[in-house]
Order: structure tokens, then sequence, then C-alpha cells
């Protein structure tokens, strides 16, 4: 089985490789087509939950390390 990566790029999207199966707060699946997405973590995407891109327009910048492992799940 393919394994699902999510990864943030340097100041853009979290860039999502894999089987990919995105839903809305009401259970609504998105189309998604092929096994590659980006997903907007600036918040200025016209497209949301995707990057349109607006992250270079706004000079968005983000740390893109991962933080040290929590305990705890969603939320």
């Amino acid at each position: 089985m393919t394994q699902t990566t999510i990864t943030p790029l340097v100041n853009g999207p979290y860039l999502v490789k894999g089987p990919i199966k995105l839903v809305d707060v009401g259970g609504n699946e998105f189309e998604v087509k092929g096994e590659a997405i980006a997903l907007c973590r600036c918040g200025g995407s016209k497209n949301k939950p995707f990057c349109d891109g607006t992250h270079k327009k706004v000079n968005f910048q983000a740390e893109t390390r991962a933080p040290a492992k929590t305990t705890g799940g969603v939320g």
C-alpha cells in the first residue's frame, strides 16, 4: 500500500502525496484528481482548501520544521 505524506513547502502550501480522500465538515468528499494536492496554509486562497498561489502575493512565511512529537491526537 502506498503511504500518504504531507510536506509543508517553504513559505507555501502543504503538499499532500499518496492516496487522498478529502472531506468537508459535512462529510462531503472533494473531487481530488491525481495523487498530489497542495493545501492552503496562508489562509488567503480563494479556492480553499486548495492552494491558489496567494501565499506568494501576501509574502506568507512559516516554519517548515516539524515540532517535537507530543502525545495527543486530533484537535
